[in-house]
């Protein structure tokens, strides 16, 4: 067949071809095929050209195609431009792989190494990437060009039909308000809960699904939801359960390890908590001190450097916690059984012997390896009813009595003391909501809180003194920039903040203690919140502001942290910790590799991301809850404090319960508000009515959606009036063509288009019709 009659087979009366068509034409095409080649074969013509020439350009930019103009050939490498998608973060290095990636069989795209690049900040799984690529006798390597923005945030949502039949895709995320066209369905029905893509470069592109996830209100559903949303690892590859598996099968033997197995150690945990990481004892020292043990989940004997474990967890990161469910760091048969401490079974631990003065100071330490066999497996609250009761055993008396001394030399430092409210979901086996309410602080808590403290400022300094690496927890203390604000918010309620003054987290304390009125006290806590700066892991010192400590590291938590993992690496080598060799097929060595001691900066980078992941997942999780056990009750007046101010109103959350709502200022009435970002409040230019941040009040829910976890509140007394923007600016060209009519989609309407709105967002008041509202008069 020749060329010209492969051409006359694919000609396309209806116009421009499809990237597929074109890639079939120019692989089927006996000569190379050009730009005229490819126009001729589908008989296309004047603006067809010009389109055509610019689909070209987009394959070639995708790696479909080559970029020569005179002939197009399809690629079966990675081209030397294009777009990459990071897929892993694996031993400090990012791993990308091609975004568009059609090759001629079904083999997998290539993995590129990513190498470090000042152009762009550090990237994280997930990112997007223009690289420049070559291939090296070691692989693929990719030179980052500049970091895009992403194109599938957002993508997750509801299935549903407009008044034609057509598909729409509705955002479960809240932030998003725009419903998107479905191009491709796929098996996916009207109603399910989705995960899609966009099959264009433009925002408003339409999007195809990728997988269907099911029931968006099923029971269990609300923290699929968000793994999926945030791209949260939560199925173990095979390879990884395999070495799990075989780790199982390692020798615990005293010979090699210190026995601690009559030493009546304890795990003080929550009720339900399925992994044990640590557990602790006491003992008075004769001199009105404490010697005690933490002991902690030898973890890095099982999990070792380089392995398939090891990969996987460092991708992770860090355990997941949601109400219905946990994603592990490790399998089960690790996190849960083997590695996990429980009652009259014996474990590999960790062990940190401390001394603990009468002062409460922590003067020796020193680190073994040994085997424990836990006296008791105890729930937070049956410790405390035992210590409340007065007939504590003595192991619990010893602790309380040395917690005293730990507390006493807490108070002496100062840390940091905001009073932050954890909320907790129950559930049924059903997976149905019990009850949420706000978690019970005990002194239970306290007690193993401080104790782990004591325990990760010994590792600290245990490496520090052998010159060992360290991955340290690091709070700084707040930046320049937000002291600034914070004074000048504290200007707005009468208040000085002298900068001059050497920052401590007690200047905060003493600030605080000071306010005896509790909704002013709520306001300047949720101000002192706001200048603090975001905790990270990295490899250089630059202490906890936070708690008031100049070495920290985190030590305690090696079942669900990847950095406590690196910590207990860096404590067998220090001191020389090393078992023998296993006669089992896994990697050798349970220190820090050569590689990881290299690469602390990328990796300590890569596991604060994840732990910033999961945060974000976890309290999506929470708002859908709390947003699910409230939507029986809208119309109900609640109890709220006002925890943030906008321009286009204000936000509250119910207080003793949580969950956080808007009221938008286009509900409060026909007066004009004024917005004072420097005092964080809404003021009524008529009556002086004021909203500002830590007042409380009473809100009416107006809307509860589970699906995306707004709220929407309202103010009893309000009549519901909207108002019209003010000011000289003129509405933008987005906003002008927004008034041109309703737009069609799945809620019905006239005219072009998805709906702002959607069945899937609960409808929710939106406040762009006032953005000029709460703007000073100049």
């Amino acid at each position: 067949m020749t060329a010209m009659t492969k051409q006359n087979k694919f000609r396309k009366p209806q116009g421009l071809p499809s990237k597929q068509q074109i890639l079939e034409f120019i692989q089927t095409s006996d000569t190379p095929a050009g730009k005229r080649e490819i126009a001729k074969a589908f008989g296309l013509k004047g603006q067809e050209k010009i389109a055509l020439k610019k689909r070209l350009k987009d394959m070639a930019e995708e790696g479909l195609i080559d970029g020569k103009r005179t002939a197009y050939h399809r690629m079966g490498g990675v081209p030397k431009v294009t777009v990459l998608k990071i897929v892993a973060i694996e031993d400090g290095e990012a791993i990308a792989e091609p975004e568009n990636w059609a090759p001629d069989s079904k083999e997998k795209p290539p993995r590129l190494v990513v190498k470090d690049s000042k152009k762009i900040a550090a990237v994280k799984r997930g990112d997007r990437i223009l690289a420049r690529n070559e291939e090296t006798a070691r692989g693929w390597i990719a030179h980052p060009m500049k970091k895009l923005p992403a194109r599938t945030e957002g993508l997750m949502g509801i299935v549903e039909m407009d008044g034609a039949g057509k598909p729409w895709l509705a955002p479960v995320d809240k932030r998003v308000r725009d419903s998107a066209p479905i191009g491709e369905l796929g098996e996916a029905e009207a109603g399910e809960l989705v995960l899609a893509e966009r099959m264009g470069k433009s925002a408003r592109s339409k999007v195809k699904v990728v997988e269907v996830i099911g029931d968006p209100l099923a029971p269990k559903a609300f923290s699929l939801i968000a793994i999926a949303k945030h791209g949260i690892p939560h199925v173990f590859p095979q390879e990884t359960v395999a070495e799990a598996e075989r780790a199982v099968d390692l020798p615990l033997s005293s010979e090699h390890r210190e026995d601690l197995r009559d030493v009546p150690i304890v795990a003080i945990d929550p009720a339900d908590a399925r992994d044990h990481d640590d557990a602790i004892w006491a003992e008075p020292d004769g001199k009105g001190g404490y010697r005690a043990i933490i002991a902690i989940a030898d973890v890095s004997y099982y999990v070792r450097p380089g392995g398939d474990l090891d990969r996987e967890a460092r991708k992770r990161g860090n355990s997941v916690y949601f109400p219905d469910r946990v994603v592990p760091m490790l399998p089960e048969v690790l996190s849960a059984d083997v590695c996990s401490l429980k009652q009259d079974v014996d474990r590999a631990a960790m062990a940190c012997h401390i001394h603990i003065d009468k002062d409460g100071k922590i003067s020796d330490w020193r680190f073994t390896r040994a085997i424990v066999r836990l006296a008791k497996n105890i729930a937070y609250e049956d410790a405390q009813a035992t210590i409340d009761a007065g007939d504590a055993p003595e192991y619990l008396q010893n602790l309380w009595g040395a917690w005293k001394l730990l507390f006493k030399a807490r108070q002496a430092r100062d840390p940091l003391d905001l009073e932050l409210p954890e909320r907790q979901v129950r559930l049924n086996d059903a997976g149905v909501i019990e009850e949420i309410a706000v978690r019970e602080r005990l002194d239970a808590h306290r007690v193993v809180e401080d104790f782990m403290i004591a325990a990760n400022v010994a590792a600290a300094k245990a490496l520090e003194a052998k010159a060992a690496p360290v991955v340290y927890r690091v709070h700084e203390q707040p930046s320049r920039e937000k002291l600034l604000a914070f004074r000048e918010y504290l200007a707005t309620q009468g208040k000085k903040f002298a900068l001059g003054q050497v920052i401590t987290p007690g200047l905060f304390n003493r600030m605080l203690k000071d306010i005896s009125d509790p909704a002013e006290k709520a306001l300047i806590m949720e101000a002192v919140l706001r200048s603090q700066t975001q905790a990270f892991y990295g490899p250089q010192n630059a202490g906890h502001f936070g708690l008031s400590l100049g070495s920290y590291a985190h030590f305690t938590s090696p079942i669900r942290r990847y950095a406590d993992l690196l910590v207990h690496r860096a404590l067998v080598d220090a001191y020389k910790l090393e078992q023998p060799k296993p006669n089992i097929d896994l990697p050798e060595g349970s220190g820090l590799s050569d590689r990881d001691k290299t690469a602390l900066h990328q990796i300590t980078d890569a596991i604060s991301q994840t732990e910033r992941r999961a945060m974000e997942a976890e309290r999506d999780t929470i708002d859908r809850y709390v947003a699910a056990w409230l939507s029986g009750r809208v119309g109900e007046t609640f109890d709220t404090r006002i925890t943030g101010v906008q321009g286009f109103g204000f936000f509250a959350t119910i207080e003793k319960l949580g969950g956080d709502g808007l009221v938008p200022v286009s509900t409060l009435g026909r007066e004009y508000f004024t917005y004072d970002e420097a005092a964080q409040k809404l003021v009524g230019e008529r009556s002086g009515t004021e909203y500002a941040v830590g007042d409380r009040l009473k809100l009416k829910l107006a809307e509860a959606n589970a699906l995306t976890g707004a709220l929407k509140f309202e103010v009893p007394d309000s009549d519901g009036a909207r108002i019209e923007p003010r000011g000289n600016r003129a509405p933008s060209k987005k906003r002008s063509h927004q008034k041109k009519g309703p737009r069609k989609g799945p809620a019905g309407g006239k005219g072009k288009g998805a709906p702002r709105q959607s069945h899937a967002q609960g409808q929710r008041g939106r406040p762009g019709n006032i953005r000029h509202q709460g703007r000073k008069k100049k």
